[in-house]
């Protein structure tokens, strides 16, 4: 729970809005190298960094992440573009409930 929180207050801190008005977050670096994850504030960007895995919204306090076509994917208060394989060997999870 203290390491989402920590996200979360990072996230805000290092989201910034680039000269021509897109959006950029910096990959987080956290206290420890297993508990590590890059997130990005754009689906391009995340995908970018890891070409071939899937790219899923994580909604970060909770640890859960969604899926593309998936009700809540980008649309969560406290969220960010992850690599899928990243935020399982994180300890993250897909959804239960399928949205």
């Amino acid at each position: 729970m203290i390491r989402r929180l920590m996200a979360v207050w990072i996230l805000a801190v290092v989201f910034s809005v680039s000269a021509v008005g897109v959006l950029a977050v910096n990959p987080i670096s956290a206290a420890s190298a297993a508990s590590q994850i890059a997130m990005f504030g754009t689906e391009a960007a995340a995908q970018a960094h890891c070409p071939k895995d899937v790219v899923v919204w994580l909604n970060i306090p909770s640890g859960v992440w969604h899926e593309k076509g998936m009700r809540w994917y980008g649309r969560t208060k406290h969220g960010a573009y992850v690599c899928r394989k990243e935020a399982a060997a994180a300890g993250d999870r897909d959804t239960q409930n399928g949205q």
